[in-house]
């Protein structure tokens, strides 16, 4: 009897005390990270047992507990240099890396301090036991505790209030521990479970988070160290003189005692030793403010099954560098600052490597947090907004892919009443190639041109290059998807560009090696692909509507296009050179507009110095470089109209399909509004600019009309002149009559609603 009691005494007074520092190390040990493990994080097998009866019920609890269990490994993101980035801990407070087999090194290091006859006892150790008993009872020291390895097990496994029937718990679950699965088992899942401080479980994990560093390449010393902390992680924190100064005393005791037992040479010892005593309080791995979005980013993959990283090795090495990330972010505050006095409030920014797709930088927004005005904490480059005119390079590749539009054909860019489609200036070019209606971005020609596509299939193949993932009918956007109406993101945007400067082969953006990503495919031709990147990376042909040498011309070769959005909502810029794809978005958190702040005035500014830097350009430097021509085409000299001649990549022997835009006819044609037009008035719009264009093609020589509206004359004007019906609601039919002839058009039916 009196050997039992001395063993329950023994038991209650260990588990009250832990070590030398005795309350204040119990406190620090709860601070230091210990957090429950339980199997409760686990899902049973599908279709395994369940408790049927209170018997049943309790054994499998019973079973539980004398199981070796351990949660979900929590994944480290590294930048591409090596620097971290988070730690993914699905749900836990800590982190935790499997062990993959008992390193020789750390694990007689643990042992001299923790059970250093681990494997002479069955789990329970009735001589630390007894020693602890009569030291606790009849010696003034500090209290001396009594639990071995297998019951440290036990108690990280199934964590409870520290009582004699814990205790009791614990002892008997470290035996069964011990005769289920063995000594060097139930050591691994000490070393596996351990808390190391800083929210560090387990020696792998704590290897990598305190010296970045598989477990086996851990000098004596920092062995010694790591080993030293599970004791009282809280108050041997790494980070701390103190901390430090304490667990280096732990370390050198270990080492003491390896000496003892002739498991390190004396001058292993004494170099450990040395280490030990020069060691400074370590940097800890912290995520930055500014990389809090990287970090959500990289969550949200690792969650969706997205990125896997090994079992064994749960490293995330990613595409970021955190360096240009940080740059980036200083030079968005910058520029956002420039335009805060006309409502700008947020922007985003992201950078992909041509080719590849990797992802060098993703700033979310200005900075994470402030106010309801900012809404900072919002990832910008997820959040769904109008892309403006972003989406106009599609329609013409899809056009071009089609076989609906040559190079050399012309476009018609006169006012349109039809949808309430405008240009964002109110003024019209006339005829323009379809180089020069894209580079100056014209909303009639795109609209028209989407028209003549075919709004279904337009809506369909932006779904395909993923831009959108929309169920509702195309209809219910109309040709104005061309100019804004089709919701996106720009991280979509950011994609579907970079197929467009990877001559057409459409690929997942990458965040890291890692990384499941689903097949490249062809979404253009290369011809088509490469066509469009002439397009957007000719100054020449932006003209009039944007200068030369202002935001959108490099010194380098670049295809860029801007966006705007109704109301000045969203500024946009998409820019790709030989190496890098951009992505600039600007705008207000709460969807409202700035003032008259457009893209090609502001995101591509900030466009501008970003794709420079990556460059590293100085100033007064041009790179002589250009992309790639289309294949199979060749350079000719094609008549612009009102623009003059322009130089086009076109199909050998070629020839424009609009020529009665350039030349003369002596029958009378409208040109527009076409057939069975179908118009809106726009309820937004004053009524004096609900009105409906009416114009003839052109006729040889000069000549005047009359047109008619329901057989009623509206309006005497020259043949070449544009004139203007206001909207009236219904069924009409408009007609031109020549003057003082016979002739006169065929008659056009119009509906108005």
């Amino acid at each position: 009897m009196r050997g039992a009691a001395a063993i329950v005494c023994a038991l209650m007074l260990g588990s009250l005390s832990f070590s030398p520092l005795g309350e204040k190390v119990a406190e620090g040990r709860m601070r230091g990270g210990v957090a429950p493990i339980t199997a409760e994080s686990f899902h049973p097998p599908p279709g395994g047992p369940h408790p049927t009866s209170l018997r049943e019920a309790t054994f499998s609890r019973k079973r539980e507990k004398e199981s070796l269990t351990s949660p979900r490994p929590t994944e480290i993101v590294y930048d591409r240099n090596g620097a971290f980035i988070t730690q993914i801990n699905h749900g836990q407070d800590y982190g935790y890396w499997p062990l993959d087999k008992v390193p020789q090194r750390f694990a007689l290091a643990t042992l001299a301090l923790e059970d250093r006859r681990f494997f002479a006892h069955g789990g329970v150790d009735l001589r630390a036991i007894l020693r602890a008993t009569w030291n606790n009872l009849f010696r003034r020291h500090a209290r001396e505790g009594a639990s071995t390895i297998a019951m440290q097990v036990a108690r990280l496994q199934n964590p409870g209030p520290r009582s004699f029937a814990q205790k009791l718990q614990e002892a008997a679950t470290a035996v069964a521990l011990i005769s289920r699965y063995g000594h060097e088992a139930v050591l691994k899942q000490y070393l596996t479970l351990a808390p190391y401080g800083a929210g560090s479980h387990g020696a792998a994990h704590a290897a990598r988070f305190y010296f970045n560093k598989p477990l086996d390449d851990l000098s004596w010393a920092e062995t010694a160290l790591l080993a030293a902390l599970p004791q009282a992680p809280g108050a041997m924190n790494l980070a701390r003189p103190s901390g430090m100064r304490r667990a280096a005393m732990r370390a050198a005791r270990a080492i003491d005692a390896l000496v003892r037992e002739d498991q390190i040479q004396p001058a292993q010892a004494a170099l450990a030793k040395a280490q030990l005593a020069a060691m400074k309080p370590l940097i800890l791995p912290r995520r930055g403010e500014g990389a809090l979005h990287l970090a959500l980013r990289y969550d949200r993959l690792v969650r969706d099954g997205l990125i896997v990283a090994s079992p064994s090795d749960p490293r995330i090495h990613a595409s970021i560098d955190l360096k240009l990330e940080e740059r980036i972010a200083g030079l968005a505050a910058r520029y956002l600052n420039v335009f805060r006095d006309a409502g700008a409030r947020q922007v985003a920014v992201m950078i992909a490597e041509r080719g590849s797709n990797a992802v060098l930088a993703e700033v979310g927004s200005a900075r994470y947090g402030g106010g309801l005005a900012e809404a900072g904490a919002f990832d910008f480059t997820r959040v769904t907004r109008s892309p403006g005119s972003t989406l106009k390079p599609f329609v013409y590749a899809l056009a071009f892919e089609r076989g609906m539009l040559n190079a050399s054909d012309m476009l018609a860019d006169v006012p349109e009443g039809a949808s309430g489609v405008g240009n964002a200036d109110g003024l019209y070019l006339g005829p323009l190639s379809p180089r020069q209606a894209l580079a100056n971005s014209r909303n009639v020609p795109a609209a028209n041109l989407l028209r003549q596509v075919g709004i279904e299939a337009s809506f369909h193949f932006l779904h395909d290059l993923g831009l959108h993932e929309i169920e509702a009918p195309a209809d219910a956007f109309g040709v104005s998807m061309a100019i804004g109406s089709l919701p996106t993101k720009l991280d979509r945007l950011l994609r579907a560009y970079a197929m467009l400067a990877d001559d057409g082969v459409l690929s997942d953006l990458s965040y890291a090696r890692e990384q499941r990503r689903a097949p490249q495919r062809r979404a253009l031709s290369v011809e088509t692909a490469r066509l469009i990147t002439s397009f957007l990376s000719d100054p020449q042909a932006r003209l009039p509507t944007f200068p030369r040498y202002g935001p959108l011309e490099y010194p380098f070769a670049v295809a860029v296009k801007t966006g705007t959005s109704q109301g000045y909502r969203d500024a946009w810029t998409l820019a790709y050179s030989k190496k890098y794809v951009v992505g600039v978005w600007l705008g207000r958190a709460d969807a409202s507009g700035m003032r008259e702040i457009g893209g090609a005035g502001s995101s591509a500014r900030l466009a501008h110095a970003v794709l420079t830097y990556l460059h590293g350009v100085k100033p007064g430097e041009i790179a002589d470089d250009a992309f790639d021509p289309p294949p199979g085409r060749v350079a000719a000299e094609i008549s612009a109209g009102a623009q003059g001649v322009i130089r086009e990549w076109v199909k050998p022997g070629e020839a424009p399909r609009a020529a009665a835009l350039a030349g003369g006819e002596t029958e009378l044609k409208i040109a527009t509004p076409e057939p069975d037009t179908h118009v809106w008035r726009n309820p937004e719009r004053p009524a004096s600019l609900n009105k409906l264009a009416l114009k003839l093609k052109p006729l040889a020589g000069e000549a005047q009309v009359v047109w008619y509206v329901d057989d009623e004359p509206f309006v005497t004007a020259e043949a070449d002149e544009t004139v203007f019906w206001p909207l009236r609601p219904g069924a009409h039919r408009i007609e031109a009559r020549l003057v003082y002839s016979k002739s006169h058009s065929q008659g056009v039916r119009v509906v108005v609603e």
